[in-house]
């Protein structure tokens, strides 16, 4: 009896976890496509839960079988969870965390999967034609495992440009408000609503995103409300004033509020114990002499105060959301190149950060680097701020921490502050290279991969690429492609480009053996790097001993399959790499011929970008005068 009520049970929770997963609303989220794969699939399962729970009389299952049942239900139910967090989840979080996302959605996959290879379908008294469509599905899953959609390129080209450049073009955050489906203020206010159940419900940020993460989310939900607002003033005016006049003055968060006060706080500010205050409000508690959490009543270890910027961001959103007026702190400094102010950056404070990067010991340091990393990636302001206090030679020292974590703090401190231009030349005069490469070499994961953003960004100045070259970046640039995350991968290739712009890079690049990691990369559609190695290539091609490293490689085929199926810019460079290759040579033209590269010449040659129809002509010239003189 008991084993007929745990097979009843684990039926009907399958059926009942089917029937949640589709009644799913339609997804509106990057991950839109991973999204509805795994809920077909699910949907399509429905038909062997029915039948074995209506269509087998008093019949019951052997124990193996339950057990294979029971897998399932515990792997759909992860899928249910995931979906649901995707659904309800912050747009722009999955944006940032693709990757992670396509994992998770990887990893689920693979549960069922397994769950469902646990199941004898031939040894069920089920009918054939369910037989037939759960083998048939259980082949589906097994083939989606590994073959996860690569992330939309423009969408993360626009997200790094986004947050890299001072002043993006507003088409920039179009797309973005496009691609994420954030088109309205209502759209923008779940937003808000979402990072702000993330936060609170992590109590603080998500494990493994640092409080910098949030700040980039949080910006680009402030550019992509002053988007939407642009575009459609008066009816997102008039829902302001709608929503305003419904419900009177919007009710503040208690999370929000100080303890002490009860008031919104505006410069909220961690104790010892993890609690949070208004700056002022436990200031004026510690200065009566108070040795404890006044919330909590535990004692203070010590009575230094941490800005908690997560929080006082997402106040900041709130306020932008619901029309409140959040008072700004006084004595900020001004840019004075520009004139503009009321950025955070506070020169009282920064001096006294610089003072702990100076003479701190190595905790205090590394608090210190932490605080600077953050401020710098606020502001165009801030960035100023920072590199006239003179923070740019102590940072520079920091790289050399024994401390990976005080390491990584420091290099992505200048990483911010080289957006500057100005500290460009100030990071480099002040001998940051080496040392950014050292970082490179052995850095912890996250700092080896800000280390080649920062090569990247300083090398956007011409001289700067010599000396970056020749500091040996381009070996380490190599083993992150090789290795890395795949942000790491896509930071080394951005950098690895820029650098190969100066001949003499280019040939430091293809005599560390660059070519062949490159052609798997072209190779693997899967990986989402064929655009960055198809770039890296063409650029290699111009040079004779980056053509000859490509011809060995084999790459014809390759090249001519891209011609024929790839994107606008792909073609593009898959054609400049061929005619490179077959100038001059007639292996390779006749190679090209008897793949029929003629025939994608031609039509690449019509509909292709300006640079990819004069290449296309070029490289059919080559053909069409290798064959008049076969003729002949």
């Amino acid at each position: 009896m008991a084993e007929n009520t745990k097979e009843e049970w684990v039926l009907s929770q399958l059926s009942e976890c089917v029937r949640a997963i589709s009644a799913l609303p339609d997804c509106r989220t990057v991950s839109k496509k991973m999204y509805c794969n795994l809920v077909r699939r699910v949907k399509l399962l429905s038909p062997l839960f029915e039948e074995l729970k209506d269509g087998r009389g008093e019949e019951q299952l052997r124990d193996d079988v339950v057990r294979g049942l029971d897998s399932v239900r515990i792997a759909l139910d992860s899928a249910l969870q995931l979906l649901k967090s995707v659904h309800e989840g912050s747009k722009i979080f999955q944006a940032l965390q693709i990757d992670k996302i396509a994992g998770k959605f990887e990893h689920v996959t693979q549960q069922i999967e397994a769950a469902l290879s646990q199941i004898p379908y031939n040894e069920l008294e089920i009918p054939e034609e369910v037989r037939e469509q759960i083998e048939l599905l259980h082949a589906q899953f097994k083939r989606a495992i590994g073959r996860m959609e690569s992330p939309d390129l423009q969408l993360v080209m626009d997200l790094a440009a986004a947050q890299m450049e001072d002043d993006p073009d507003p088409i920039v955050f179009k797309r973005l408000s496009e691609k994420l489906h954030l088109r309205t203020i209502n759209d923008i206010k779940k937003e808000s609503l979402a990072i702000h159940d993330m936060v609170i419900s992590c109590g603080g940020v998500p494990e493994g995103v640092s409080e910098e993460y949030f700040e980039t989310m949080s910006y680009l939900l402030r550019k992509l409300k002053d988007c939407v607002m642009m575009d459609n003033p008066d009816v997102d005016a008039s829902e302001v004033d709608k929503s305003s006049i419904k419900h009177g003055s919007p009710i503040i968060p208690d999370d929000f509020r100080c303890p002490i006060s009860l008031e919104l706080m505006k410069d909220p500010v961690i104790v010892s114990t993890g609690q949070t205050y208004e700056r002022s409000c436990i200031q004026k508690w510690l200065d009566a002499g108070h040795k404890t959490c006044p919330k909590t009543q535990q004692t203070l270890l010590h009575t230094a105060l941490t800005p908690n910027y997560v929080l006082k961001s997402l106040i900041a959103l709130w306020c932008e959301s619901n029309g409140v007026e959040l008072p700004k702190k006084q004595g900020n400094c001004r840019n004075k190149r520009s004139g503009i102010s009321g950025s955070d950056c506070d020169r009282a404070a920064i001096d006294a950060l610089l003072q702990k990067l100076a003479n701190g010991n190595p905790e205090q340091q590394r608090a210190a680097a932490g605080e600077l990393r953050l401020l710098a990636k606020r502001n165009a302001d801030n960035r100023v701020c920072i590199a006239e206090a003179g923070a740019i030679p102590l940072l520079v020292e920091l790289l050399s921490s024994p401390d990976l974590r005080t390491q990584e703090h420091a290099v992505t401190a200048l990483l911010n502050l080289s957006i500057n231009e100005a500290n460009k030349g100030t990071i480099v005069n002040a001998g940051a290279i080496p040392d950014i490469v050292d970082v490179l070499k052995n850095g912890s994961t996250e700092a080896r991969e800000n280390a080649a953003a920062t090569l990247f960004s300083l090398s956007v100045v011409d001289e700067n690429k010599v000396a970056i070259g020749a500091a040996g970046a381009i070996p380490p640039l190599i083993d992150l492609l090789c290795q890395g995350t795949p942000r790491g991968k896509k930071d080394a290739a951005t950098a690895i480009f820029n650098l190969s712009i100066y001949q003499g890079n280019k040939v430091r690049a293809v005599r560390a053996g660059i070519v062949p990691p490159l052609m798997r990369l072209l190779k693997d559609p899967g990986g989402g790097m064929v655009d960055e190695a198809l770039a890296i290539l063409a650029i290699l091609a111009s040079h004779q001993e980056g053509k000859v490293a490509i011809g060995q490689a084999e790459p014809i085929p390759t090249l001519v399959e891209v011609i024929r199926t790839g994107s606008p810019r792909n073609r593009e460079n898959a054609a400049a790499i061929l005619w490179s290759l077959c100038t001059g040579s007639a292996h390779y033209i006749k190679i090209a011929r008897e793949l029929g590269a003629e025939e994608a010449l031609k039509e690449l040659s019509e509909n292709g970008t300006d640079r990819a129809k004069r290449k296309a002509g070029s490289v059919l010239e080559l053909l069409q005068r290798v064959e008049e003189e076969v003729i002949s």
